[in-house]
């Protein structure tokens, strides 16, 4: 009985120390057997693996692509215009080893802050030798490239290759926006202005093109119908005196007629006159008319004056 009590805490030991020695590595891993803190076996192949317990650790480190977003940077390109810029990175750990030397147990947030600032750098280094003008262009692939390669030669040494590189954002900072986008805005007032200018001079000459040909239009219309009239006048005369020739006394007596209803018109109140006067002695009235001449059109024959 004492035996089998000493034997089932004896076999628990074992198993557990049976249970730590054994470790497992997934496919999307690599894994270092640590004694003492020196390495001691790499393991990149997934599967079991064997240690000794208590005495040596096993440290995992992600296999696959990471990602690395940097922190806004101001830079100043060659023309010292200055810009806001961040990255985005792919990086992997292609040494473990010399990752471990690197980053200690740090692991990988102290390997990313090292390459952010490997990445600052690089950024700055390549933006400082070119214009703003290329930073802003549509084709920053050149760019891109020369940071991924000396962000890759800088940190080699962490034991972590730099994959990709690609510029997210290259803007004005700020307090340079407000003025860059007045400028603008002024220069797109200014151009408003000069096209407005160009119309009102292209309405002006449309106008005065338009009021002159009224005008000439309007003249040779006159002209014509005064050409009109008077040949209308003339060709009335000649009808008149025709008329006349023909029966003097016929014409006399629609003169006559002619001068009642002038002086007979509607609204008339009144007529004031002597009984003996012309005006009810029709034969006198007509011998006093005297020569019949043309009549203008729209004037009513009257008797001759003094009578």
């Amino acid at each position: 009985m004492m035996r089998a009590q000493f034997l089932i805490p004896v076999g628990v030991i074992a198993l557990a120390l049976g249970l730590s020695s054994v470790y497992t590595v997934d496919e999307r891993e690599k894994a270092l057997v640590l004694q003492f803190g020196e390495v001691k076996t790499v393991r990149t192949e997934p599967g079991l693996g064997f240690k000794i317990p208590l005495i040596q650790q096993v440290v995992k480190y992600d296999d696959r692509i990471l990602s690395l977003m940097t922190q806004p940077l101001e830079v100043t390109p060659l023309d010292d215009r200055r810009l806001v810029v961040d990255a985005f990175a792919r990086w992997r750990i292609t040494n473990p080893v010399k990752f471990r030397e690197a980053v200690s147990t740090g692991g990988e947030s102290f390997a990313k802050s090292r390459l952010d600032g490997i990445l600052n750098n690089a950024i700055r280094e390549v933006m400082g030798s070119v214009p703003s003008t290329a930073v802003l262009s549509d084709d920053r692939t050149p760019l891109m490239n020369q940071i991924r390669d000396i962000a890759r030669r800088e940190a080699a040494a962490l034991g972590v290759d730099v994959i990709d590189v690609r510029l997210t954002r290259t803007d004005l900072p700020d307090q340079n926006l407000a003025a860059t986008y007045a400028r603008m805005r002024a220069e797109r007032e200014r151009e408003a202005a000069d096209e407005r200018a160009r119309g009102g001079e292209a309405a002006q000459r449309v106008r005065a093109a338009a009021d002159r040909t009224v005008i000439e239009l309007t003249s040779e219309a006159r002209k014509q119908s005064e050409i009109i009239r008077g040949e209308a006048d003339a060709e009335r005369n000649a009808i008149y005196a025709e008329a006349y020739g023909k029966d003097p006394s016929f014409f006399a007596f629609t003169r006559s007629l002619q001068f009642y209803a002038e002086s007979l018109k509607p609204g008339t109140s009144s007529l004031v006159t002597e009984p003996s006067s012309l005006y009810f002695d029709y034969d006198r009235f007509v011998k006093s008319l005297g020569p019949i001449e043309a009549v203008p059109t729209g004037e009513t024959p009257a008797p001759a004056a003094g009578q």
